[in-house]
């Protein structure tokens, strides 16, 4: 790949960088310095104005087509844009599961009204998406999912419960899988619905993390009359469309993770200069410079694997399951980072926000503490690895 800029793209970046230095907020830089990525409940307000404004300037669905509310650039533009923004330490992108996933799949697969309903509301962040897909006893067997869908005249009623849906609580609307028959073999009877969140019969019951935090939830249905407009990729057809959904989502989180994990490691680096051990500056520690040093080194290996991602793309192909790898170069180096910064706090590392020697009011023990969902979220480790090995590297099945 070829990664010099053209003159157009060096003007789209000098537009990008102008833009940020005037409306990047102030107050942000101090919350993300040290490190903490993830959009606290108080924060959703605040992310949803930073996405709204990022929208009104042009730079919400940049790779999308001109008539359904994109720019139509390249994915150059993309990479520009995401390198950019972590330059300044830029808030992350709270609707990031309809932009990644739910309207490059609806481009994909939807109808002409569905294209015009849905993908411009979602970069606005007007309506915000979450993922219906695992369930108790379907996690990472998806194709073992029991929520049903039974037709009814122009409706199909659900009945069944998801489980670690991410922003079911604040979302408008669901990427929902569903077994519409049953009778079928396992991958063949699923569909995939376009879900309204405030339709009746719908619960959502929020799931307190080790952080304290309601991130993701359970969400129940309760005869939940969905009109089969709402179908997306025709019916039965399921499977097919939402591996489509799980391939852009490795692409979002290729460009997005990468960007979120440069800002947590500038965090951890001058989190390092701060701090004193043994009455000299924690960065004159060798094994932490050298810790440091590797991380940065992974991060970077992570950008550019994330440019071959892009090369795929600019070639008109679809993401592949290469793009399995960079999600777990992600786990790694983001575990790892937060593991240095509690190292590196020392004692002080037991210590959570409200204690008043909190070492940068406890941000850094929220992440940390985060970060060990990584390796679950978005595809659990052990998958991603059995994904890479057999259809990266060829081996047999496990």
């Amino acid at each position: 790949m070829d990664l010099a800029l053209t003159p157009e793209q060096m003007s789209f970046r000098d537009e990008v960088r102008s833009w940020l230095q005037v409306n990047l907020p102030g107050d942000w830089v101090e919350k993300v310095r040290a490190g903490s990525d993830i959009p606290r409940a108080e924060g959703y307000d605040f992310l949803r104005t930073w996405q709204r404004k990022l929208y009104d300037a042009g730079f919400m669905g940049l790779t999308w087509p001109k008539e359904y509310g994109g720019r139509g650039l390249t994915f150059m533009e993309e990479l520009i844009l995401h390198e950019q923004m972590a330059l300044v330490k830029a808030p992350p992108v709270l609707n990031i599961l309809a932009i990644g996933m739910a309207g490059p799949t609806i481009f994909a697969y939807g109808t002409e009204e569905q294209k015009k309903r849905y993908p411009a509301k979602m970069l606005s962040c007007e309506e915000i998406w979450c993922q219906g897909y695992s369930e108790p006893n379907a996690g990472s067997d998806l194709a073992a999912l029991q929520t049903r869908a039974v037709k009814d005249g122009e409706h199909w009623v659900v009945t069944g419960q998801k489980v670690w849906t991410s922003v079911a609580h604040v979302a408008d609307w669901m990427m929902l899988l569903a077994r519409t028959d049953p009778d079928a073999p396992r991958h063949k009877g699923i569909t995939y619905f376009l879900l309204d969140m405030k339709l009746p019969g719908i619960t959502v019951r929020p799931l307190k993390q080790i952080t304290g935090d309601p991130e993701f939830n359970e969400v129940y249905f309760d005869n939940v009359r969905v009109h089969e407009s709402h179908i997306l990729g025709g019916l039965n057809n399921g499977w097919a469309v939402g591996l489509a959904t799980l391939m852009y989502e490795r692409l979002a989180l290729g460009f997005g993770l990468q960007v979120r994990l440069r800002i947590a490691l500038d965090g951890l680096i001058e989190l390092a200069r701060r701090t004193r051990k043994a009455g000299r500056p924690a960065t004159e520690d060798p094994i932490l410079r050298q810790k440091i040093a590797d991380l940065w080194i992974h991060t970077e290996a992570l950008k550019y694997t994330g440019a071959r991602a892009i090369t795929r793309l600019l070639k008109g192909e679809v993401p592949g399951p290469e793009a399995s790898t960079g999600k777990l170069m992600w786990v790694d180096t983001h575990q790892r980072l937060q593991a240095v910064a509690m190292d590196i706090q020392g004692p002080y590392s037991q210590l959570t926000r409200g204690s008043r020697w909190t070492v940068e009011s406890g941000l850094w023990q929220y992440s940390f503490l985060r970060s060990l969902a990584n390796s679950i979220e978005g595809g659990t480790t052990e998958i991603q690895k059995n994904i890479t090995g057999e259809r990266v590297l060829g081996l047999p099945k496990g």
